[in-house]
């Protein structure tokens, strides 16, 4: 495994990693090495997410009651309004 030294990091920055890594259950380092992890996966460098927005979407309202759901659209398009002068 390789192993990485960071300098000059800003006292701040480290007490926030270690609340960070305190509330997920890692070490500091650990902590640091998922982020690092994360940051590097495929396609987040060219700014393309790893899964698409409506996939994304779909898998946040997948719980949604059934009563919340858009109903479907029927084959009828919408018409539009008319006003009388």
């Amino acid at each position: 495994m390789a192993q990485l030294v960071v300098r000059n990091l800003d006292e701040n920055v480290k007490r926030r990693l270690k609340q960070r890594a305190d509330k997920n259950g890692r070490s500091l380092e650990g902590e640091v090495r998922e982020i690092l992890r994360k940051s590097a996966e495929p396609g987040l460098d060219a700014g393309i997410p790893a899964k698409g927005f409506g996939t994304q979407l779909a898998e946040i309202f997948a719980d949604t009651p059934k009563e919340f759901r858009i109903p479907a659209r029927n084959e009828e398009l919408p018409r539009p309004a008319k006003f009388r002068r």
